[in-house]
């Protein structure tokens, strides 16, 4: 490694600065050590000047191929424009000689997911998936007490990720184009699908329902997996933008002992209000109690705080240090497979097996 380089600050260019370049990338970016976000792409007028208020030092420019051209000013581009650019994106990233984050979903399908895995491989570069989600304080504290045996055997996950958005936004995320990869599966499924893998490992079976509940919404905005996992856990994911008063966020259903918790992580709702890892109660859950049953008794589990943080710091490791990334990249084909057959469970009523 040139001892020049692995000294300075590793420059991040940002492409996109919509919902997740803004609010999640940016500033999760600027404030990880040994990170500096050097550009961000944007050709947006709106979004452009919200860019240069927010982070004055770094260079906005109209497009990916803009950026790529002065490809020896950075090191790792982080995509987080809409999905259908996600792989394209990814893929001119590592042929520029760049290592990359992708956002969720990392590609449309997993075929095209192999490729950019491919093309990694052949210029050895990174491309990690970002699923800050597993930084989530709730998910953490579940799989703290998987790991500690407090369930025994776990029998059934049940994950959900409700909201209350009954006005459609009227973008590429409600359209029925394929190539847009719209729809809740790609969205909040990409989460749900990973979260349950991390914990139980692959998926054998999978059956699914999928709908469109609000008007001129053409892509589903309520949907429902079930998946067998190899393991013999069975895992009920729960997505929908048309839920005023949400269910459990997690529930794990074990031989020994049962656990609830209800309420969504707080870091997203944190960003949104300009609040950065390291402020004052950074990773604090607004609804920080669960419940670990065992028959009449009921012991209540104080969440662990959530930390988004590490996901870029483990990039910045793997990048500098030479450490496994903070996700793997094969593990996201196996998550699209599911949610291929999802949509193909859906619009078939019936379970497939994978």
């Amino acid at each position: 490694m040139d001892q020049k380089r692995s000294a300075s600050p590793i420059r991040v260019a940002l492409i996109g600065y919509g919902l997740g370049g803004r609010v999640f990338h940016a500033p999760l970016i600027a404030s990880t050590p040994g990170m500096q976000l050097a550009a961000i792409v944007t050709r947006n007028a709106d979004r452009r000047e919200q860019a240069k208020r927010d982070f004055p030092d770094a260079r906005i420019v109209d497009s990916a191929h803009d950026l790529f051209a002065r490809r020896d000013d950075l090191e790792l581009v982080a995509v987080a424009s809409p999905n259908r650019a996600h792989a394209p994106q990814a893929r001119a990233a590592l042929e520029a000689g760049l290592h990359v984050v992708v956002d969720k979903p990392f590609a449309t399908t997993a075929a095209e997911a192999r490729r950019v895995i491919d093309d990694a491989a052949r210029h050895g570069r990174l491309v990690v998936p970002f699923q800050n989600r597993r930084w989530d304080g709730d998910f953490i504290t579940v799989r703290k007490l998987i790991a500690d045996g407090a369930f025994g055997e776990v029998l059934r996950f049940e994950s959900r990720f409700e909201r209350w958005r009954p006005t459609p936004r009227g973008d590429w995320r409600e359209s029925a184009d394929p190539s847009e990869a719209g729809g809740l599966l790609f969205d909040l499924g990409a989460h749900l699908v990973d979260q349950a893998l991390t914990l139980f490992g692959p998926v054998t079976q999978v059956y699914a329902e999928a709908n469109e509940r609000r008007a001129g919404v053409h892509a589903e905005d309520d949907a429902f997996i079930a998946m067998l996992h190899a393991s013999g856990v069975r895992s009920h994911l729960w997505m929908n933008a048309l839920v005023a008063q949400a269910a459990a966020r997690f529930r794990v259903v074990g031989r020994q002992a049962s656990y609830a918790k209800y309420g969504l992580d707080g870091q997203e709702d944190a960003l949104r209000a300009g609040k950065r890892p390291g402020d004052a109660e950074w990773g604090e859950d607004p609804s920080p109690w669960g419940e670990l049953a065992t028959g009449d008794h009921v012991r209540v589990i104080r969440t662990e705080l959530g930390a988004y943080e590490q996901f870029y710091a483990g990039v910045a490791a793997a990048i500098r240090d030479g450490a496994a990334p903070p996700v793997d990249a094969r593990g996201v084909v196996h998550q699209l497979e599911i949610i291929e057959a999802a949509h193909r469970a859906a619009a078939e009523n019936r379970i497939l097996s994978l």
